[in-house]
């Protein structure tokens, strides 16, 4: 049930719709430019940033408590149901 790198879940995201984005996963460069989390995540061949030993990290914080974007460590959460779900 993994969505993304760093535990958004696109089915909730209001930009699935409004853009048609693919998420993450699925496309090179996201629809937002550069993504720091996701080159980071594919980079340690991780499916998500809860696989990483560095989980949470100061990167991926900063996503999660962002102003603008952020949404107070929801994310965070996501990856780490991800892992349970995989046990």
């Amino acid at each position: 049930m993994v969505q993304s790198r760093c535990g958004i879940k696109c089915d909730e995201c209001k930009y699935k719709e409004e853009i048609g984005c693919k998420g993450c996963l699925l496309v090179e460069n996201p629809f937002w430019g550069e993504c720091g989390v996701k080159r980071c995540c594919e980079a340690r061949k991780h499916e998500h940033c809860g696989q990483c030993m560095d989980f949470p990290c100061k990167l991926l914080n900063s996503y999660a408590f962002a102003e603008q974007e952020g949404d107070n460590g929801k994310r965070i959460e996501h990856c780490r149901e991800w892992c349970a779900a995989a046990v």
